[in-house]
């Protein structure tokens, strides 16, 4: 809520005099801005460095599986930079198998350390 300073009401951003409508908080759409910046700066940085993460997951996926069906050892994927533990979902199968996918890219781990990689087409339900 804007300061009152006597019957001035301040920015709640820069703390200029405020002219205008009674329940105005900001002096100017620039200070109204900044303030949601700075007030979602954390929680804009921590979903971004996920969706970075997701992103660069999907493309190491994308780049080791050019036909949309590949088999692939974890330490390559690892070299690679992927992050296993960052997923946008699962799929189960009716034999109880679990995919993996980073968007329509999908990862099913295997035997011996091997995944098999796949392209999910219809990705959106």
């Amino acid at each position: 809520m804007a300061v009152k300073n006597g019957n001035k009401r301040k920015c709640e951003e820069c703390d200029e005099v405020i002219r205008g409508r009674a329940d105005k908080k900001f002096c100017s759409d620039q200070c109204r801005s900044s303030h949601n910046n700075r007030l979602n700066s954390d929680a804009n940085n921590f979903v971004r460095n996920i969706n970075n993460i997701l992103r660069k997951n999907r493309r190491i996926l994308t780049e080791l599986n050019p036909k949309g069906k590949a088999k692939v050892h974890r330490e390559k994927l690892l070299a690679k930079g992927f992050r296993m533990e960052y997923f946008t979902n699962i799929y189960k199968t009716k034999a109880g198998k679990a995919y993996h996918f980073c968007y329509e890219q999908g990862f099913l781990e295997l035997d011996d350390g091997y995944y098999a990689l796949v392209v999910r087409q219809e990705y959106v339900d």
